[in-house]
């Protein structure tokens, strides 16, 4: 298949595979924001009953922003990765006191955003806003591999990227970009995995046994408790040889601090 046909099977594609999704029948850039921070390395199936609980929670960037961050952390377990939860927080923070409440529209605005990187930033442009905008993330990447480098055993996002200025739909972009979502979806329930022929791609570590788990039992905790001294903490923790790096990670991401022997959500 070239450049040339690949637009109309995509279309094709969508119209077959398409699925529905809060932050679909809802484009406003903030819920863009929020299920792109929640489905960085988390399945599309978790992701939307999550959404929908931290959407009731937290219906837009004012109420988010004035949150505790022990607040959202809650409304946050079982994502994961809660230093996201922390970017997302900041990035609503920004909006509302250093942009009045409004998003900005352009790249250069929303990469000033925690934890917004060129990825999220072109998916906000694409799907908020309608705007042909270029980023490579996993399903991307499966979609043009399978097609355009099945006899290559190593791709660069730099050769992908070629292929999808080249196909991209320029007066479609946001239902462009569903439809390579869904088609990927497709192409993965199939069996068919093609990432690992990806130069960038990273393999998402395993969570049990991990320092990351202990980091989310550290958050559980202290969610629920408040604050706890390093021996309550690592009594209720059962704590091994994982603890202190976990501990250390979680401070200096700014997830909790420690203050007096008292250790707390920040």
């Amino acid at each position: 298949m070239n450049a040339h046909q690949f637009p109309e099977f995509l279309w094709q594609k969508g119209r077959e595979l398409y699925r529905d999704m809060p932050w679909r029948r809802d484009t406003r850039p903030y819920y863009i924001l929020v299920s792109e921070l929640m489905l960085q390395q988390t399945q599309v199936a978790r992701v939307v009953p999550k959404f929908e609980q931290f959407i009731a929670r937290f219906p837009d960037e004012e109420t988010l922003a004035n949150a505790s961050l022990a607040d959202v952390l809650v409304s946050w377990q079982g994502l994961g990765y809660n230093r996201r939860a922390r970017f997302l927080w900041q990035a609503a923070q920004m909006v509302v006191r250093e942009y009045d409440g409004q998003f900005p529209h352009d790249m250069q605005g929303l990469l000033r955003l925690p934890g917004v990187g060129n990825n999220t930033a072109g998916a906000i442009m694409a799907y908020a806003y309608n705007q042909p905008s270029i980023f490579i993330e996993t399903n991307v990447r499966t979609v043009y591999i399978h097609h355009f480098f099945a006899d290559i055993d190593t791709v660069t996002d730099a050769e992908i990227t070629e292929k999808l200025i080249a196909t991209l739909d320029h007066e479609h972009p946001r239902e462009f970009y569903w439809a390579l979502m869904d088609y990927s979806a497709h192409l993965k329930s199939q069996g068919i995995k093609t990432n690992g022929r990806s130069k960038h791609y990273k393999k998402q570590s395993k969570l049990e046994g991990s320092v990351r788990q202990v980091r989310g039992r550290i958050v559980t905790l202290l969610t629920e408790h408040g604050s706890l001294t390093d021996e309550e903490l690592r009594h209720l923790l059962v704590a091994d040889e994982r603890y202190r790096p976990a501990l250390a990670g979680l401070v200096k991401d700014e997830i909790i601090s420690v203050v007096n022997d008292r250790i707390a959500i920040e």
